[in-house]
């Protein structure tokens, strides 16, 4: 069935790791990652309909994840939250008792977005390390569904028992994930539930489903596809174009690099293809039809937007929901103005709602 005749789900993103601007690469004290202004921007995606909140996670970087989602927990009535977490960080039995707790303070509607990453101070191999993400995916799962476990791992090994907290269902909040690089590609095809995308034209959209639906069918499983993208929109395409390149009116190259550079995610498969997406677009940064990359000059990862009038960003979206697309996690500059935007031009447009988690 094509992502068409369903719903689809729409999260936006809390800036917990100090990316809030109003003009891209300019430090501005009202946005800095604070409890506050996360905060707010949470209140702000429940009050404009939508499903999810990125609770994205970053050792160097802003404000901790899983203690903003606990503390948010009990301010929120209706929004799930999709919570990063580093699990090259943490011990598995604990991030599950943590994972189980969160779950329940928010009555179920917690969710996961896996990050491969080191230790801090560490640096491990692609190919060790994501073997290590998909232990731990594959542990949360049993101890998450009540499992005792007398694990014998590449990386872990233990005996013990489930914690006496679990989820409201009874089993492991669906698993976000996203990688490019062969090793991540395995990995999501056998341990996650929504494989995660960063902006690409859009026949490499569909040529990277296309894989990753094969690569999850040789282990017997199946995928869902989530992407992740900012967006300008505005009443007019004009007005759009402007304000996107209002966000990089104060930004020099040198600033731009250094943003990048910093970022831990800077050396991956994923950030260099959004490079390459970057290098490859026309003068004016569009790599095709409401595709621009200027976003990508000051930050790592994630660096398109979709930049239209609702009408263009809406077509967008409808677009990629064509190709299988059923998740769509969003962001703006500054974001709460924007998560304002996207919420009175398009959000009511798109039959969208949480991800079903059967």
């Amino acid at each position: 069935m094509s992502a068409m005749q369903g719903e689809c789900e729409v999260s936006w993103f809390s800036a917990l790791c100090d990316d809030d601007y109003e003009f891209l690469g300019v430090s501005d004290p009202r946005l800095r990652s604070s409890f506050a202004h996360c905060r707010d921007i949470a209140l702000q995606a429940e009050s404009g309909g939508y499903d999810n909140l990125l609770l994205p996670s970053g050792y160097a970087l802003g404000i901790d994840t899983t203690a903003f989602a606990a503390a948010m927990a009990p301010l929120l009535r209706r929004l799930q939250l999709l919570m990063a977490v580093r699990v090259g960080e943490l011990w598995p039995p604990q991030l599950a008792r943590q994972i189980a707790t969160i779950d329940q303070m928010l009555q179920g509607r917690l969710t996961v977005n896996i990050i491969s990453s080191d230790l801090p101070g560490e640096r491990l191999d692609s190919a060790p390390r994501y073997r290590r993400t998909l232990e731990a995916m594959t542990i949360l799962r049993a101890l998450l569904g009540g499992e005792a476990l007398d694990h014998r791992g590449e990386f872990w090994q233990f005996a013990v028992e489930p914690p006496r907290v679990a989820p409201v269902a009874g089993r492991c909040p669906p698993l976000y994930f996203g990688g490019l690089s062969e090793d991540a590609r395995e990995a999501a095809a056998q341990g996650c539930d929504v494989y995660l995308m960063w902006p690409d034209r859009e026949a490499a959209v569909r040529d990277l489903i296309a894989d990753m639906r094969a690569r999850a069918a040789r282990h017997g499983r199946t995928l869902r596809f989530g992407y992740r993208v900012h967006v300008v929109v505005r009443e007019t395409e004009e007005a759009a174009r402007r304000a996107a390149d209002r966000l990089l009116s104060r930004l020099d190259d040198a600033t731009g690099a250094a943003i990048r550079a910093r970022s831990l995610d800077s050396q991956s498969a994923g950030v260099a293809a959004q490079a390459a997406l970057r290098d490859g677009a026309a003068e004016d940064g569009y790599a095709e039809p409401q595709l621009w990359t200027g976003i990508g000059r000051a930050r790592s990862g994630c660096g398109a937007a979709i930049v239209g009038d609702p009408d263009q960003v809406l077509a967008k979206l409808e677009a990629y929901r064509a190709m299988g697309i059923e998740a769509f996690i969003l962001s703006g500059y500054p974001h709460a103005s924007e998560a304002d935007l996207f919420a009175r031009h398009v959000l009511p447009r798109l039959p969208h709602a949480p991800l079903s988690r059967a």
